[in-house]
């Protein structure tokens, strides 16, 4: 099986029955674990980001109970997926662990260059996307962002031979509120239209199960603000193109205690019209939610947390880093991202797939007013 299965989750997880019950979330279609290993990095123009390698902690991840990796064509410019490609490649040929028992996820929408970093990244651009016909000048924003759907294409295609798959689990559309301000709200809508089409060919050819959209600020912001994207604008263009069995499952947004506001501020429309929080339009909706940026790229560490944090959270013996990740994962969320490059530190978050996840009640009591903390 080239994908994720529930069967193959199933079996996955059996092999961890010491963890807590709740560890593991059903999606729907298969079991996925609540904390997934993410490959961003930030300071994408450091050197050590590309030496740097994330295999072990790939592999940590998925031999310890971790069955979501996630990633991006762009990220470390197209490093990561490649040395996720190499990690699993070698895993299933050892026959630790089966294709269909791990969810694979990346994104498209950005250019992803190569390393090294081209001297000259507007010849790359011009070179191979617009000379190859994958888009028109106008159709990349800022030279980094593109939604043609040739282009958009290209890179699934890519991503899949970085990877060394056949098929995504899931694909997210990249971050597409990076486009506004440059185009209108009706424009950046035809784009999504586009490419949620082409989404929808792609599951029909094989290469990816279902699609989402990964957002910055776009679902968290003010209708009032320049970059917000309405999640029923979302979903409306999902069912005009793939009708009520479209493939539109995921949104993939922020959630942190320095950031809850997907928890707190209600600010999407839901189906019936009143405003909700993200986390309960996309409920509302039927999708899922998984969430990035738990750690807020450690800028949540700048200070020791209150000791009432650690125990409204159950994590008293546990690490900040530990319970920050413990916050993330406690909403209505299918599984919360982390990084690790160091193979010690997945382990020692994995501590966490012993515990409960907090309950409602002690998330609440964490909030005075509008804000965590």
């Amino acid at each position: 099986m080239d994908h994720a299965t529930k069967e193959g989750t199933f079996a996955y997880l059996k092999q961890f029955p010491k963890y807590s019950k709740d560890f593991y979330r059903f999606d729907g279609d298969v079991f996925v674990s609540s904390l997934g290993l993410g490959t961003f990095r930030k300071e994408p123009y450091r050197e050590e980001n590309y030496v740097v390698n994330y295999k072990e902690s790939i592999k940590m991840a998925i031999l310890n109970g971790i069955n979501l990796i996630d990633t991006a064509i762009n990220y470390r410019y197209q490093i990561s997926e490649r040395e996720i490609g190499e990690a699993l490649e070698e895993l299933f040929a050892e026959g630790k662990v089966k294709r269909e028992q791990l969810v694979v996820t990346s994104k498209a929408g950005f250019l992803p260059m190569e390393f090294p970093f081209p001297e000259n990244p507007y010849q790359w651009i011009k070179e191979m996307v617009i000379d190859k016909g994958l888009a028109t000048a106008e159709e990349v924003v800022i030279d980094q962002h593109c939604l043609s759907p040739d282009y958009l294409r290209w890179s699934v295609e890519q991503s899949l031979q970085n990877l060394r798959l056949e098929t995504l689990d899931i694909l997210f559309l990249h971050n597409p509120e990076t486009q506004l301000g440059y185009v209108d709200y009706a424009t950046l809508k035809a784009r999504i239209k586009a490419a949620f089409i082409l989404f929808e060919e792609l599951v029909e050819e094989g290469k990816i199960k279902v699609y989402g959209i990964a957002a910055w600020n776009a679902f968290l912001y003010d209708e009032s603000h320049q970059e917000h994207i309405r999640l029923s604008d979302v979903v409306a263009i999902a069912e005009e193109v793939g009708g009520k069995e479209h493939h539109l499952k995921y949104i993939q947004s922020p959630f942190n205690l320095g950031k809850p506001d997907a928890y707190n501020y209600s600010n999407q429309l839901g189906p019936d019209g009143r405003y909700y929080t993200l986390m309960q339009a996309v409920q509302g909706y039927g999708l899922k939610l998984m969430t990035s940026s738990s750690l807020l790229q450690m800028n949540l560490f700048k200070g020791k947390f209150d000791p009432k944090v650690r125990r409204s959270l159950g994590t008293e013996e546990l690490t900040d880093i530990a319970s920050a990740l413990q916050f993330a994962r406690s909403g209505s969320v299918v599984s919360a991202l982390f990084g690790a490059v160091d193979p010690q530190h997945v382990e020692d978050n994995l501590l966490l797939a012993y515990l409960p996840t907090a309950s409602p009640e002690e998330i609440a009591s964490l909030f005075r007013a509008d804000h965590a903390l």
